[in-house]
């Protein structure tokens, strides 16, 4: 279930937008603000609140890496902060001086765009903060954007009712004409990528003042063409639905309403999963944290809302958690997975395989169960100092014995890297679609010809997200074991 953490009451007019980077929450509102705050804890950083637009601020975002946060105003300007000082790092004035509407920034930090309501756009590039392309859509007011995860192309939504896909050159891929009846209010790629035979696929949610959330498939084919199909229509909302986004592994899809609920949906199986009813007027944004299982919502109330999504999984920074040691002192070891033993396990085990000289070693270097599960010839001989390769022989046997008693345990088969067979502990989602562990497929991408462990065929982006709902299941199964 989804559970509240917390209120922010500190706007004094209506939240329009929020954005997560990996540690920092930050809000925009119609007070002119925006309000950064730590994660950890949702306290506002010192240098919070950032004062620097002339009018209501409608859109933010950050930078891939968190260090730059770009904000969009009715003062036709975009103000790119720093989140180390929180000082103006630029100001970048939209051409027209026409009000800015929605800005987005493509998931490598390279491009910039903002929509304005006289339906211009503007593509910039990011690291010089140097405008390259303009266009426009006559007769419109630009106020959804969202770049595709390779980020080389991006979606519009307009007050028109259509979406339109653009690459960065300013030509037009695709028109989704009435999208949405009355007009788009939202519009979010989902971050993983489709790819087989001559088609590579993408997914986009969109809402709008028709009261309906939408998920499409976006194909494009190998001649260049590309062509939308509608996927799913979620109709729980009663009202406009004026907000959307993805988690970051792609799997649950979040909406924000007139009717002031929040719904939350399973997105690749189209199932309304939970609505949130603790707002008391509009919710205006909706969105989740790459990092953790959190959700913020702003409404038109003035306050943000903080939810935890219940996993059974640890929680940080003063939120409830599951403690390890009690799991140890009610199991004992032989029901922890190897990843999990602390150096105490693992001075156990050696001590149980007759590997008793190894212990002193092993306590001296803080080898713990993850450590042990890493080991190779290499640490073992420069490392750890162990001269005797028989004995590192024995010892690389029994590791590799601890491994396989793991994979025959019984643990669900999608919980293992396909890479090193081992369970995950972080997992990501590459362009191929496929979930690994992160450390092993950056190695696999630091040594190979970026290339898909599991196709063979080329990633389209090195690009890797956090797989949450993976995640949070494997730590289901590790509490309920």
């Amino acid at each position: 279930m989804a559970s509240l953490v917390c209120t922010l009451q500190h706007h004094q007019d209506d939240v329009n937008w929020c954005a997560f980077s990996g540690k920092l929450l930050a809000t925009c509102s119609g007070d002119k603000t925006l309000r950064i705050y730590n994660t950890n804890d949702f306290s506002e950083l010192p240098f919070s609140p950032l004062s620097g637009h002339g009018y209501s601020v409608h859109c933010c975002c950050f930078s891939t890496c968190g260090q730059f946060l770009v904000s969009c105003s009715t003062d036709a300007t975009m103000v790119v902060w720093s989140m180390v000082t929180g000082e103006i790092e630029a100001v970048l004035e939209h051409p027209g001086r026409s009000p800015v509407r929605i800005c987005a920034l493509s998931p490598d930090s390279i491009h910039l765009v903002s929509g304005a309501s006289d339906g211009t756009l503007a593509l910039w590039d990011f690291p010089s903060k140097q405008l390259r392309r303009t266009g426009a859509v006559d007769d419109t007011t630009m106020v959804a954007c969202s770049f595709s995860p390779c980020s080389q192309m991006f979606m519009t939504g307009s007050t028109y009712g259509d979406l339109r896909l653009w690459d960065l050159n300013m030509n037009q891929l695709h028109a989704e004409k009435n999208a949405h009846d009355l007009g788009v209010s939202c519009c979010t790629f989902a971050p993983s990528i489709l790819s087989g035979g001559e088609v590579v696929q993408f997914h986009l949610a969109s809402c709008g003042q028709d009261s309906h959330l939408k998920i499409w498939a976006i194909n494009k084919f190998s001649s260049g063409a590309y062509k939308m199909q509608l996927l799913h229509t979620f109709v729980y909302h009663s009202a406009p639905v004026l907000s959307c986004a993805y988690s970051s592994d792609g799997q649950l899809l979040v909406a924000g309403s007139v009717d002031k609920t929040v719904t939350i949906y399973d997105a690749k199986n189209a199932v309304l999963l939970y609505t949130l009813s603790q707002h008391k007027r509009y919710v205006t944004a909706c969105a989740f944290s790459p990092t953790s299982p959190l959700i913020a919502t702003g409404s038109m109330d003035k306050t943000v809302n903080i939810w935890w999504l219940e996993d059974g999984c640890s929680r940080s920074g003063g939120h409830q958690h599951v403690s390890l040691q009690m799991r140890r002192a009610s199991a004992g070891r032989s029901k922890l997975l190897v990843g999990d033993w602390s150096e105490d396990d693992v001075s156990e085990w050696l001590l149980e395989e007759g590997l008793e000289g190894l212990v002193g070693k092993f306590k001296a270097n803080n080898i713990d169960g993850t450590e042990l599960l890493s080991l190779t010839k290499e640490t073992l001989a420069s490392e750890l100092h162990i001269e005797s390769v028989g004995l590192r022989s024995k010892l690389l046997r029994k590791v590799e014995e601890l491994k396989n008693d793991s994979v025959c345990s019984g643990i669900p088969d999608e919980f293992l890297c396909p890479i090193t067979r081992e369970l995950m502990r972080e997992p990501v989602i590459a362009a191929d679609g496929y979930s690994y562990e992160r450390e092993a497929i950056e190695s696999w991408i630091n040594t190979k010809n970026r290339s898909s462990p599991m196709t063979n065929l080329p990633l389209l982006t090195t690009l890797l997200t956090p797989n949450h709902t993976l995640k949070m299941a494997i730590g289901r199964w590790k509490t309920s074991h």
